[in-house]
């Protein structure tokens, strides 16, 4: 009898220990983590994107990076805050989509080609004509497109550029570019013109030679060509548009950290703009004048 009893302690003893070193071990394994990956609109549905409760730079805020100047038609007055001109007006409705109204809106001066450098950032999102690519995506995030755009040539009347009919026609011209941007990638790897290119840190500068004769012609986005040449450099035009590419467009693209956590949130609130015509209305009203351009093939 006493030995039954000794033989139960035992084994209840033993289990008892199995049970407290499981536990022991249990407590400290790493424990498998429950995430859910979020992207598109089905990430600013969920509670990772709950309206006004980002994980924002500055809290409850949403900060809004852009260059200074801030060029019409994507601003106007050089007041990004103002909501006037297409990118302060997708900037906000962004924002509203988000769960912040513009009171909560803060802008920050960002230079273009910091935007996109390699290194953490003190905005939220950038907005400033920057074109998707994966060069570019090796050092930032980006949201989903808010814009498709061309590239266009702009000459004076008088220049020779102004005849051009095709991309081989620019090949004997003088042509200039801001730094950093596709207009000059364009330049490069489409036109391969017979002169370097002339390269500008801001398009304000481009436009300051293109006005003295220092160029023959400018490269830039189809709505800016349409706004110089219409309220800039009225002795110049739009010569013609580059053709993009039919499966692969080009597209502007809001800036985020390479690690954010926005970025699901603040591409699936494009994703749900461009759904429910907002991006389309918001275009029609303060781009409508980049219409038809010739195609330079």
């Amino acid at each position: 009898m006493r030995l039954a009893n000794r033989s139960l302690v035992t084994t209840v003893t033993a289990v008892c220990s199995a049970v407290v070193l499981c536990a022991a071990l249990t407590g400290c394994a790493p424990q498998a983590e429950e995430k859910t990956k979020v992207s598109g609109e089905a990430g600013a549905a969920t509670g990772a994107c709950a309206p006004g409760g980002l994980a924002t730079e500055v809290e409850g805020k949403l900060t809004v990076g852009t260059d200074k100047p801030a060029y019409a038609p994507w601003f106007s007055d050089d007041e990004p805050p103002n909501g006037k001109g297409f990118e302060s007006a997708v900037a906000y409705a962004v924002a509203k989509q988000l769960g912040y109204g513009r009171d909560a809106v803060v802008w920050q001066h960002v230079p273009f080609n910091s935007a996109f450098a390699p290194g953490a950032k003190k905005f939220d999102f950038d907005i400033n004509q920057v074109s998707i690519s994966e060069s570019r995506k090796k050092a930032v995030a980006f949201s989903s497109g808010y814009y498709d755009v061309r590239q266009a040539v702009v000459a004076l009347k008088s220049s020779k550029a102004a005849g051009a009919k095709s991309v081989a026609d620019l090949k004997d011209v003088k042509l200039g570019a801001q730094v950093g941007t596709t207009s000059l990638e364009f330049i490069d790897d489409l036109v391969k013109p017979d002169t370097k290119p002339a390269v500008y840190q801001r398009n304000d500068f481009a436009k300051s030679a293109l006005k003295t004769g220092q160029v023959d012609a400018i490269v830039v986005d189809l709505p800016t060509a349409f706004y110089i040449t219409g309220a800039e450099v009225p002795e110049a035009k739009v010569v013609g548009q580059f053709p993009n590419s039919a499966d692969q467009p080009e597209q502007f693209g809001l800036v985020l950290d390479k690690e954010s956590t926005l970025t699901s949130c603040v591409s699936g609130a494009v994703d749900a703009l461009r759904k429910d015509g907002t991006l389309a209305a918001l275009e029609k009203e303060w781009l409508s004048d980049a219409v038809d351009a010739p195609v330079l093939k």
